[in-house]
């Protein structure tokens, strides 16, 4: 039966190709844009690593100013980052599986070809813990050791742009290459990597790539490096020197655990509290205690990762396709009553008004069905030009599920165009049109 109505459907679409083409070109316009931006919506939103997210921490503790909340908007806040002093008493502990404080840097790379010039990379300054917490894929080699973290040895893992540019490609583990004035060996070279949004640092920008080179935390000190990220601080102890920097209030790094289980995430909280008491006993953190410990899903909604200009744009484009069904409507009626005598003489010899109804359905939907395909082809053609408007390298694509959001879209804008043009044709009184036949 079904493979009758689309026979069926198929030779109405033949018969008048000129209007055929303009329902299908209306439905696949809409279905690009909408398809395009809740593409947008859904990578804004989406879940960046679901084997770990609920396992996964951001920490939080209140050592802000005691006079004035941390916002102003929002007072019940805490600090989004936490101070150096504060990272390295908490790095203490040995109840997470993994940890690591981090900050982002910008470091000068010297390569070793004489020929090339001397440039500046983004970098991560974090501890070994950072790359299985993050399970962070690797072509060559991997990430170091704790022990490494400890010297800190000068060991360094690049991304796969910096080992094509710096080493020509390849397995570059073992290689040297020379960061500020320190040679660096090479512990690791990355696989691609684009966790959408970036949402282990969302401050600097979640929908930045990640960074070019990761060295250990440690050498903050060695480089005297200061954070190229958020950097607040409410008090005047961040001096002249770079040491009253590292023991000041400033707050500037991101902190990260692992707690697999109900009792390590107590556990871990009951240190934290008992960490901010003993701080108090010093005259530090003077608001009342105010830890927190986010997963990952609950740290994006905290941080707002999914911009107001994505939502509304999802909306709108949805409207548009809303907009693109409706005006078919009278296109689709015309069509359809003006071939109500064929309708009445198969009234007459014994079709049913549902038949005649879910015919004229049918054919809808498979407008909307072509008008789909075509409008996934555009829609691909506008995410690539949001990717390079954006620098996204790709960010936005069409996978598995918004290939099929695009074809349910289409399905419900050809329900929405033929539902009531279908009604009407099934409501043809088939005596009438006999005494014309």
């Amino acid at each position: 039966m079904f493979g009758y109505l689309i026979r069926i459907a198929l030779l109405s679409l033949r018969r008048n190709p000129v209007l055929s083409t303009l329902l299908i070109a209306a439905i696949a316009l809409g279905v690009a844009v909408s398809t395009a931006f809740v593409t947008v919506y859904y990578v804004y939103s989406g879940n960046p690593i679901p084997s770990k997210s609920e396992s996964l921490f951001y920490v939080q503790m209140d050592s802000w100013d005691p006079n004035r909340p941390y916002s102003r908007r929002r007072p019940e806040l805490p600090p989004e980052q936490i101070t150096y002093r504060d990272m390295q008493g908490i790095m203490a502990s040995d109840i997470p599986t993994y940890h690591s404080g981090m900050f982002v840097a910008g470091l000068t790379i010297h390569p070793p070809d004489a020929g090339q010039r001397p440039f500046r990379e983004r970098a991560r300054m974090c501890f070994a813990d950072f790359f299985p917490m993050f399970e962070v894929p690797f072509a060559y080699g991997g990430g170091w050791g704790r022990e490494s973290d400890r010297g800190p040895e000068p060991v360094v893992v690049i991304d796969a742009a910096t080992n094509d540019r710096v080493f020509g490609g390849g397995d570059s583990v073992g290689k040297t290459l020379r960061i500020e004035d320190r040679v660096f060996t090479v512990a690791g070279v990355l696989a691609p990597w684009r966790p959408s949004p970036r949402y282990y640092d969302p401050h600097n920008g979640p929908n930045q790539k990640p960074e070019a080179i990761y060295i250990p935390f440690e050498f903050v000190r060695e480089f005297e490096v200061y954070p190229g990220g958020n950097h607040l601080i409410w008090d005047d102890s961040d001096g002249n020197t770079f040491e009253e920097h590292l023991t000041s209030e400033g707050v500037w790094i991101q902190m990260w655990v692992q707690l697999d289980t109900p009792e390590q995430r107590q556990a871990y909280a009951d240190f934290l509290d008992a960490y901010v008491m003993e701080q108090k006993k010093l005259g530090r953190f003077g608001r009342p205690l105010n830890n927190r410990l986010l997963d990952v899903m609950q740290w994006l909604r905290h941080r707002e990762v999914v911009p107001e200009e994505a939502t509304g744009m999802l909306v709108i484009s949805l409207l548009f396709l809303l907009v693109c069904a409706v005006n078919l409507i009278g296109i689709l009626l015309g069509k359809f009553l003006a071939r109500a005598p064929e309708v009445g003489v198969r009234r007459a010899l014994g079709a049913s008004r549902t038949s005649v109804f879910l015919q004229h359905i049918v054919e809808c939907q498979l407008i909307g069905v072509i008008g789909g395909l075509f409008g996934l082809g555009l829609s691909a053609l506008v995410l690539r030009l949001i990717n390079r408007l954006l620098d996204n390298s790709g960010q936005f694509g069409l996978d598995l599920p918004m290939v099929a959001a695009g074809i349910g879209l289409s399905l419900v804008a050809g329900l929405v165009a033929g539902l009531y043009p279908a009604w009407r044709v099934c409501r043809v009184a088939p005596a009438i049109h006999l005494k014309l036949q």
